[in-house]
Formats: C-alpha cells, sequence, structure tokens
C-alpha cells in the first residue's frame, strides 16, 4: 500500500505556459525541466509545455537532455551546465545546444555565450565577438524575486554588452523577470517554477494568474487522544496541555516532508489543521480537533494548501520542497492526469 500519493496535473501546466506565453508577447517561451522537471516529471511537463506555447526546453545537464532527446526529436534543448569533453561529444551527436561560460568555445554545435550581469556565478566577465558557432547570448538575473533596481541594473548591462550582436537570440528572463520585468524579456525567458504553479515571489501563485501542478495527499494512520502531560514525537516537542486528539500521517522526511515543517498547516477532511511536534523519517503528527476515522484523507499540497507557506515554515524556498518529493514502490504512487 502506498503511504501517500503525488499527482501532476498537466492541465494547470498547460494553463501556466500560455498564461506566461501571453506575459511575453513577443518573446519566445523557453520551459525549464532540469531535475527532473522539479520533481514533476521532466518528460510529462516537457510534452504539456511544448504542446502550449514552449517552443524549447533548458536542462542543466547533457544527461538530463539526452533523455529529453529520445522523447523530443528535432525540439531545441538547451544544457545551461557546464559539460565535459566527453559530454560534448554526446551533445554535438544527439544535436543538442550548450551554454558555454568560459573562453573555450567547442566547434561544431550551437551555443549560447553567457555573460556575468551580477549573478557572480557562471559567467564571462566580456563577451569576445561571437563565432560562428554562437546563436545566443545570455545571463541569469540574481534578484528579479526582490530587488527591482538591482534587476533593472543587470538587465541594462546585458542590452549594454549585447545590442552590436542583437541578431542573435538573447535572453536574461526567469519566471520573475518574466512576470514583473518587460525590460527583460528580449527575444525569450527560461522560465522554470512559475511553469509549475510556483511564485517566484514567495506569495499566493493565483496573484499571477499561476495554478499549482503538483498535488500530494495521504491519509491518517492512526488517530489517539493525548492526554494532559502526554507527548508525540522524537524529543517530547509538543505535550497536550488538554485532552488532544492527534493524528498519525505516514509520511516522513524520507518522503519530503521536511523536518522543518513542524508547525506548518495541512488539510485533514478538508480542513485547515497544524503539524505537531517533531517530524519523523516515515511519520508525523497532526493536531485534531474531534475524533476522526483511520483512512481521513490528509492534503500536504495543493488543493489550499501552498507550496510557498510551507516554504516560510521551513526557511527555505518552494524549488527545494517540490524537488525534494520522493515516489516510487516505497513511497509515494505517482499519477499524471491531464485535466
Amino acid at each position: 500500500m502506498y503511504r501517500s500519493e503525488v499527482t501532476v496535473d498537466l492541465a494547470a501546466l498547460r494553463r501556466n505556459a500560455r498564461t506566461l506565453a501571453r506575459a511575453l508577447d513577443a518573446a519566445e517561451l523557453w520551459a525549464v525541466v532540469k531535475a527532473n522537471g522539479y520533481g514533476h516529471g521532466a518528460a510529462h511537463v516537457a510534452g504539456a509545455a511544448l504542446g502550449s506555447g514552449a517552443t524549447a526546453l533548458c536542462v542543466a545537464t547533457v544527461p538530463e537532455a539526452l533523455e529529453l532527446r529520445r522523447e523530443f526529436p528535432g525540439v531545441r534543448i538547451i544544457v545551461m551546465g557546464p559539460a565535459g569533453n566527453r559530454e560534448i561529444g554526446h551533445a554535438r551527436d544527439a544535436g543538442l545546444e550548450l551554454v558555454v561560460s568560459g573562453s573555450e568555445i567547442p566547434p561544431g554545435i550551437p551555443v549560447h555565450l553567457k555573460l556575468d550581469t551580477g549573478m557572480g556565478r557562471w559567467g564571462l566577465a566580456e563577451l569576445p565577438v561571437p563565432p560562428v558557432e554562437v546563436v545566443g547570448l545570455m545571463s541569469h538575473l540574481a534578484s528579479a524575486d526582490c530587488d527591482a533596481a538591482f534587476t533593472e541594473h543587470q538587465v541594462e548591462r546585458f542590452r549594454a554588452a549585447t545590442d552590436a550582436h542583437s541578431h542573435l537570440t538573447r535572453h536574461i528572463a526567469n519566471s520573475a523577470g518574466a512576470l514583473r520585468y518587460p525590460s527583460a524579456r528580449f527575444d525569450a525567458a527560461r522560465c522554470g517554477i512559475a511553469l509549475y504553479g510556483l511564485s517566484p515571489f514567495g506569495t499566493d501563485p493565483a496573484e499571477d494568474g499561476l495554478q499549482p501542478v503538483l498535488h500530494w495527499q495521504s491519509h491518517l494512520a492512526q488517530v489517539k487522544q493525548l492526554q494532559p502531560g502526554e507527548s508525540t514525537g522524537y524529543g517530547r516537542r509538543y505535550v497536550a496541555e488538554r485532552p488532544t486528539w492527534i493524528g498519525i500521517v505516514p509520511v516522513g522526511y524520507a518522503d519530503g516532508f521536511r523536518r522543518a515543517l513542524t508547525g506548518t498547516e495541512i488539510r485533514v477532511a478538508g480542513e485547515p489543521r497544524r503539524v505537531v511536534g517533531t517530524i519523523s523519517m516515515d511519520a508525523f503528527a497532526v493536531e485534531l480537533d474531534r475524533e476522526l476515522p483511520v483512512g481521513t484523507p490528509v492534503v500536504l499540497l495543493g488543493h489550499g494548501v501552498l507550496a510557498e507557506a510551507h516554504a516560510r515554515v521551513a526557511g527555505t524556498i518552494t524549488y527545494e520542497l517540490v524537488c525534494g518529493i520522493a515516489s516510487g514502490p516505497t513511497r509515494a504512487r505517482r499519477t499524471v492526469v491531464d485535466g
């Protein structure tokens, strides 16, 4: 029996792709599907995105790209991370495009030169005269979710450095840039987090017309009443002050429900309830207002339970939460629906 179920709603992803495409106006939407589509399933989400306005796929590694190439022959796939010598050969054979952040440009394969405009990570300090292999010029926004002034500084620095080569495809915008900064849109935008219906700003995604794609559900595996002074979980972090019903959910940090999520709210029988005590590897407790039957549905994510709210409690970002959800025969069943 599965301990929980993860559902990926491709219809929601399609709607998000169309929302982003409208926001971008004339710029192309490139779907970022690295890290197995942010934990949603790269092949499924790539197909849905391509069918709803995306014109290219972006990944972090050559092996990720090769997996997708088998599913999507002829589609543009851009590898944004560094590639080793052997990987370059595989990329060339598979018709991939590579991002280059250093002085050596591999021959015989389309490349995008990356300029560091303020991210302080991968990227060239200055652009060379692009050789024939170069098909695109790019950079990466460091704080489009929180710092408008620095974002506009990066955009203008990128524009000044690339205006002489405007015949090449230019791209700097991520999800936040696509949604908030018209000046950052250029020829294409690489959208990841917003495609999955998660807010790049840590707010309710509905504010930007986005719908969460991933839903995660479990059930109450045991229900018991604690008497005053009794506790639940390691370290006795939660001690009942009065007779209190609690439910035990068979999900823990090994499933991706992080230990730092104590205190967050989930939904039990459709009602918001607080996670209490220490979250263990395979289970956690939730405070109830009454006795409920074993098997009562528990919503961990989606259907009104926002990843953004969980992220604030855990002191992290939604990207990390959804990428960490485990599925497989001993954990969560994964279901893909389209509509």
